[in-house]
């Protein structure tokens, strides 16, 4: 093959442009008829075609068909899963594509002669030897309309979503720049194990990643263990997802009255809450509480990247010295209600001003924060502002840890309005599991119904 063969994108056609809702976002669904006949499509999401080089590069995943996994649900093969995989990382991220490219099935053998490999796999061989057995490459997949298509899309420089190096090499060689391959790996299964480790040993894919803490980091979930089963369905969740989380004294508190927090819930507790910021984009705390606890915000007891720090202001209350306008660990919004003045903050720091003092209405505050493009919100605290939340209807799971601990008197924690009959109380989904001596009680409000009159008025002071 010819310099210019492997160099020179097919011709592709655009034929049709049109949207597609789907259980993950709803994507721009771009059509293509390449020099063949056949025809593709590019799953697109916060991409147009005219981007100009300043914006990031988009995540782009070229998907080779695969009717038995991609339709079917086969577990003989990891497709189906990367598939979806990839759909949902890129409703998270929200910006790139998705290459279907059709012609491929079975690594471009067809899929009669795939279900023919598939029956000497059956006897033992391997899917490499069983294409060749069949007189075909291991491998026969080119990628010149995949690289055209994204050209055409504008999509020259990528962060390609791939496990395969192959797939980088092919692609660079045709003219798209993959500044950064991101594996994606899905968790291995009885049915499929050796032809992944067959994938990985005799075609170079990447190594799986067991780790759990790492996959749920990737945006993936796990497929057994302690953490996947804790934490796997907010990775499950597409779209915009709001956690809470209190930790708490048997009698309802968060601190002694003169303000003592330090500490209700004991470590195992503090880990579960730094996991909790590691998996979200945002963290958002009321100005009482820096003042109190001067907290950080930041993830420390476990692997992960720091979340966005939100401060809710009314008063301007916050002060100067607190660590979350001071450290420079991660970035952080100071939300101010009406003209509160300001001295010097660090770079770190972003000054928004509220329109006025009063207090900051929980949806009002969740829009401001998806039109910067922070989607996944945990509210951490205090007390007030958790509940403000809650009873504006506003958390999709709230995490209440209970310890072991009576105070007595002091500062509460959750608190939402009182109904004259319990058959009116709140009874959402529930499910606990122990940390150490405390209790995690994990409630998925998103199922619990409509929200009672009573429940979202009186929003108090998000302070």
């Amino acid at each position: 093959m010819g310099e210019q063969a492997r160099t020179a994108p097919r011709r592709v056609e655009r034929v049709a442009d049109t949207r597609l809702p789907t259980d993950h976002a709803t994507f721009r669904m771009t059509a293509y008829r390449d020099d063949t006949g056949m025809d593709h499509v590019v799953l697109s999401l916060g991409v147009s075609d005219d981007d100009g080089p300043d914006l990031p590069p988009p995540l782009v995943r070229v998907h080779s068909e695969c009717l038995t996994g991609d339709a079917l649900g086969s577990r003989r093969c990891d497709c189906g899963e990367q598939l979806q995989q990839a759909l949902h990382l890129l409703a998270r991220t929200g910006r790139g594509a998705v290459v279907y490219a059709r012609g491929h099935e079975g690594r471009a053998i067809g899929l009669g002669e795939k279900l023919r490999a598939y029956a000497l796999q059956d006897r033992g061989v391997d899917t490499v030897d069983a294409n060749l057995a069949l007189g075909h490459p291991a491998d026969a997949r080119t990628y010149d309309h995949c690289a055209a298509m994204l050209l055409d899309l504008g999509m020259r420089r990528v962060r390609l979503l791939s496990s395969n190096p192959a797939k980088e090499l092919a692609l660079s060689a045709l003219g798209i720049e993959v500044v950064e391959r991101v594996p994606l790996v899905v968790p291995d299964r009885e049915e499929n194990a050796f032809y992944l480790a067959t994938k990985r040993t005799r075609m170079g894919h990447d190594e799986a990643d067991q780790d759990e803490w790492e996959q749920l980091l990737a945006g993936r979930i796990p497929a057994s263990g302690e953490l996947g089963h804790r934490y796997g369905d907010l990775n499950r969740a597409d779209g915009p997802l709001v956690l809470a989380q209190l930790g708490q004294s048997l009698d309802g508190f968060i601190a002694s009255r003169t303000g003592d927090a330090a500490f209700v819930t004991g470590e195992q507790d503090r880990e579960h809450l730094h996991r909790l910021r590691a998996l979200v984009d945002a963290v958002v705390v009321g100005a009482a509480t820096v003042a109190c606890d001067d907290p950080r915000l930041t993830v420390r007891a476990v692997r992960g990247s720091n979340p966005v720090r939100v401060v809710l202001d009314p008063r301007g209350v916050t002060p100067a010295d607190a660590s979350v306008l001071t450290d420079g660990a991660a970035p952080t919004l100071w939300v101010l209600g009406g003209d509160t003045p300001v001295g010097p903050v660090g770079e770190h720091v972003e000054v928004l001003r509220w329109p006025d003092d009063g207090p900051m209405e929980p949806r009002a505050v969740l829009d401001l924060l998806a039109s910067r493009g922070l989607h996944r919100v945990l509210v951490e605290g205090g007390g007030r502002l958790v509940s403000a939340f809650v009873r504006a209807g506003a958390v999709d799971r709230l995490y209440l840890t209970t310890a072991p601990v009576l105070i007595g008197d002091g500062v509460p924690g959750l608190r939402v309005a009182g109904e004259d009959l319990l058959s009116d109380a709140l009874r959402p989904p529930a499910r606990r599991y122990q940390l150490g001596d405390d209790m995690v009680t994990e409630l998925d409000l998103r199922r619990r119904g409509a929200v009672p009159s009573a429940l979202a008025a009186d929003v108090p002071d998000a302070s």
